[in-house]
């Protein structure tokens, strides 16, 4: 219940506002006018208060003096007249009432009988009339009775010049008296207010870092505050200098720090590159051996222990994709290609890539159907949904995860719930950073990964001007949700970019008789290439050396139309190099050649390198599926443009 404010406050508010608007301004003076002002104001007060009640006196007592005079008049008319007012002689009667018009300050005289009858009335002709005071005086019988009466008017000339001599008078008197008191205010309050203004220039000075004494003079209490300040200023500045040693110190230890932590971030991603690179080396070629082992394969252990490795080599797959995720994004290379597409198209391809695992595991995996479009990057938001998903199956024991989408105003909300063990409150923030965990003794399934994921999905959402929201309840599940642009549907058979919707991975790829040249410092690699492009019908051409391939475009009668190579190789060499020698060379290869690049690199500076070639790169390990759809895509491409 809110409180209202008494009728008699707002009453005091109104008769007391012109003052209560004095006061509110007084902050906005100065010192030294508000000491004049306050000296002024009860001198003034004081001053008019007295000359307003002398001037009532006085005026009150020259007016007091004009009726009695004007009581004189009529009374000696009165005694005149009584001897003509009982013999009724109006003659007699007027020339006592002219008579009696010839006193000072007379205007007007009438002689009337006791029932108001006028017997005689003059009234002065050479001055004029103005505002009078009327005087009655009775006129008395022989017999003592009332016969009749005297009316005197006098005029008030005398008293409105009084009161005009007075007013001058008052104003010369009230003038001086304010110029007095206000030049002593004035004195006084610059003899007060100048070491005070002197110690707020001090004062200024102090905030500004310098070191200002003030001199200590004027009154005791003055006199203390002045040497107050100076012992506080001192007490500052020391303060100030140890707290700028403290900061140098500080300054220089963070420095230190700063550039152990960049030399430790350096060596973290000097080691991750070149463990990733000397690991993906040999996995790459067991991903090609494993490839090679199936074909052709019919006996059932066999191709159960060949369906071991690979679930092996996805493993590993997954492990080193997290790697290369974190490195791309800390080398920049990855930008959004924004594009409209059909949500439910992405969550086809998360229902087909995830199904299978979900329902190997005893879980259900619904990707609810959906009509709405969104503005964003595929691949990224491709990335982030399977990121999300993958994480969710591995954290998950029964039930199921569910992916879906909902319009909210010009967006669109994506959501992926699980019904897994759930995130405690204290780890829900920490979970999006590089390598934590909250317990990975609890994953099933799936490998256990490295902590990399809800990072490279925060990382990746935030390129998509976004941010991933999570909710989780320990026992009973987890939920994620983003939000991303919402875009106007387009219709059948509308223009759409061709990198936007890539391909199923399991659409076929005819290369029988395609003729590829395949350049790898690596014998192992070398040799699973040609196993797995030979099974498919392809002309293989193997190269470990730039010489070996530049001798063979010396002798081959056609150039390949794919070339297939790795980045890194023998003796410092690297493939895009080697693309631009086979393309200057005579006989090389020519505009409608295929080029993809294969490297285990994820050094930032080489990713920047590779993303700047405009060639398409695979990173290994790379799955025999994935080559393949590559090398069909390339040549679709280079064919298309031909």
């Amino acid at each position: 219940m809110s409180a209202q404010p008494t009728p008699s406050l707002s009453r005091a508010q109104r008769i007391l506002g012109g003052p209560y608007r004095v006061l509110e301004r007084l902050p906005r003076l100065s010192l030294a006018q508000q000491l004049v002002l306050l000296a002024i104001l009860p001198a003034a007060m004081a001053t008019v208060g007295a000359i307003v009640v002398l001037t009532r006196q006085h005026l009150a007592n020259v007016t007091e003096l004009m009726r009695a005079s004007g009581q004189n008049v009529a009374l000696q008319v009165a005694t005149l007249a009584q001897t003509p007012l009982i013999q009724m002689d109006r003659r007699a009667l007027q020339r006592t009432a002219v008579a009696g018009t010839s006193q000072p300050h007379v205007q007007q005289v009438q002689i009337r009988t006791d029932d108001g009858e006028i017997l005689a009335n003059a009234e002065t002709a050479d001055r004029a009339r103005t505002e009078g005071l009327r005087v009655i005086s009775p006129v008395l019988g022989e017999d003592g009775k009332r016969a009749g009466e005297v009316m005197v008017e006098i005029s008030l000339d005398a008293v409105a010049d009084a009161r005009k001599a007075v007013y001058l008078n008052v104003l010369l008197v009230a003038g001086a008296s304010l110029v007095g008191v206000g030049l002593a205010g004035w004195w006084a309050a610059r003899r007060i207010s100048a070491p005070i203004r002197s110690l707020g220039e001090a004062v200024d000075l102090l905030g500004a870092g310098e070191h200002p004494t003030v001199e200590v003079v004027g009154t005791a209490e003055v006199r203390r505050l002045q040497s107050g300040f100076n012992q506080a200023a001192s007490a500052l500045a020391e303060s100030r200098r140890m707290l700028q040693s403290r900061i140098g110190d500080a300054t220089a230890e963070l420095a230190r720090k700063n550039e152990q932590l960049e030399l430790a971030s350096q060596a973290k991603t000097r080691l991750l590159a070149a463990a990733s690179h000397d690991l993906r080396q040999p996995l790459h070629a067991l991903t090609l051996f494993s490839d090679g082992l199936a074909n052709g394969e019919t006996d059932p252990v066999r191709l159960t222990r060949i369906g071991h490795i690979r679930e092996c080599v996805d493993s590993l797959d997954r492990l080193f994709s997290e790697l290369l995720n974190l490195s791309q994004l800390d080398a920049g290379v990855l930008q959004p290609r924004w594009s409209d597409f059909p949500l439910d198209s992405l969550f086809d391809e998360i229902s087909r890539n995830f199904r299978p695992v979900a329902e190997q595991q005893g879980l259900r995996l619904v990707a609810r159907k959906t009509d709405a479009w969104v503005r964003c990057d595929y691949v990224m938001l491709s990335r982030i949904l399977n990121n999300l998903v993958s994480n969710s199956l591995r954290h998950t024991h029964e039930g199921g995860v569910l992916v879906g989408a909902r319009r909210r105003g010009r967006a669109i909300r994506i959501d992926v719930w699980d019904t897994g063990v759930g995130i405690a409150q204290e780890h829900q923030e920490r979970v999006f950073e590089e390598f934590f965990q909250v317990d990975p003794q609890r994953t099933q399934g799936m490998s256990r990964g490295m902590g990399l994921g809800l990072s490279t999905v925060q990382r990746l959402a935030a390129l998509l001007n976004t941010r991933v929201e999570l909710r989780s309840v320990p026992g009973k599940g987890t939920g994620v949700r983003l939000l991303v642009r919402a875009a106007e549907p387009m219709a059948a058979g509308g223009a759409m970019e061709p990198a936007t919707l890539p391909a199923p991975l399991d659409a076929p790829a005819n290369l029988e008789g395609v003729r590829v040249l395949v350049i790898d410092d690596e014998r192992t690699i070398l040799e699973g290439l040609q196993v797995v492009l030979s099974s498919w019908g392809a002309q293989v051409m193997a190269a470990q050396t730039r010489a070996e391939a530049l001798a063979m475009a010396d002798a081959w009668d056609e150039p390949p139309e794919v070339v297939l190579s790795d980045l890194l190789l023998q003796g410092g060499d690297n493939g895009l190099d080697l693309l631009h020698a086979l393309e200057r060379h005579p006989r090389g290869i020519r505009e409608g050649t295929a080029r993809l690049l294969v490297t285990g690199e994820t050094k930032p500076d080489r990713l920047r390198e590779v993303a700047q070639a405009g060639i398409m790169v695979l990173y290994k390990p790379v799955s025999p599926r994935a080559l393949r759809q590559a090398i069909a895509t390339q040549l679709a491409t280079v064919r298309a443009s031909a």
